[in-house]
Parts: C-alpha cells; structure tokens; sequence
C-alpha cells in the first residue's frame, strides 16, 4: 500500500511539522517513507506544504505529483491541489478557513472545523494535530499510536504537550469518524 500526502496551508499552521510527524509515525512502523518541503514563492503569504509518501515498498522519488490524500487548511490550497487530486483520494478540509465546496465528484471530501476544535480544546497551535486525527480517520495511513509515539519523540524536551495533543488528534480523528458513519 502506498499513500501520496500532501499537506498545504500558511505559514504558522504546523504543516511542517504535520508532515515530520506522519513521516516519523512511518518510520516507527517499518514503512518506507519520504518528506519534502515546499517554500519556494510561497513564503510571501500563498501556501507553504509538504510531500509526504509513506509505503510498504520502496519510494523512488520523494515527489508527490497526484495525491492520494490532501491535506487543505486554506483556499489557496484547496484551488491548487484539488486539480491535481488522484482519482478515489481522500481530502480533509479545514472548514474553520474554507468556505468553497469541493468541485470533483471522484474525490472524498471530509469538511473539518479545524480551528474551532483547536480552540474549543483551549490552544489554537494544536490545529495540525486536529488535522492529522482527521487524515488518520480518512485514510488508516498510520495507526494513531505510532503517532502519538512519533509526537512523544519530536516533543521529549517537552512531555506536558503529549496528552493536549493527543486530545487533539483524538477529536480529529472522532470528527470525521462520525462524518464517516453518516454516510
């Protein structure tokens, strides 16, 4: 099985940090995996994003041209990568910052209140870790253990962050696990 990531937003959302830590909660798993920035003329207020690639076989090129999974945590992310969507992907959409319905009809789409979930938990930082408990729901691309475990590694200067964020990621993760029941 192989997923294609790529997660995209504005600079401070924690999309950087979104991918390390997916990429990381892959490797704990034994997966083969690749993260690649992307900065480039995004850096003056478009989307900054990553790549991320997590597989049971080996990864060629860390270069994510049709994703199987997005990540969209604004509309300039959403007008970019929705195009570029592979058919049967899944996106999840930050509705706290996007109010444009998703056009294709070959896609999944999971709208997300992601910044209102952030800040009902009491921190508005912890929006990527929202975001991530949604993609995990959507896709089973990692268990949500290995995440977790990958948050614990990156943060060990800082264990007091573990449970708030795994709060987060849970109501992510629950969110869209209700989305999904819906259906």
């Amino acid at each position: 099985m192989r997923h294609d990531i790529i997660m995209s937003g504005f600079g401070g959302q924690g999309v950087m940090v979104m991918g390390q830590l997916l990429t990381y909660a892959g490797m704990l798993e034994n997966k083969k995996v690749s993260w690649m920035p992307s900065y480039g003329p995004e850096m003056r207020g478009g989307t900054a994003n990553c790549s991320v690639i997590i597989s049971d076989a080996s990864v060629g090129a860390p270069i994510v041209t049709e994703p199987t999974a997005t990540v969209i945590m604004n509309l300039p992310s959403l007008d970019k990568f929705e195009p570029a969507m592979k058919a049967n992907g899944t996106m999840i959409i930050n509705s706290s910052l996007v109010n444009k319905q998703v056009q294709r009809k070959d896609i999944k789409a999971y709208s997300v209140p992601i910044n209102e979930i952030a800040s009902e938990l009491g921190n508005s930082k912890m929006i990527n870790m929202v975001a991530l408990g949604a993609l995990l729901a959507a896709t089973c691309v990692v268990q949500k253990e290995s995440l977790v475990n990958a948050f614990a590694k990156k943060f060990s200067s800082k264990p007091e962050m573990v449970p708030a964020n795994q709060e987060a990621l849970n109501r992510g993760y629950d969110f869209v696990m209700h989305l999904k029941a819906d259906q």
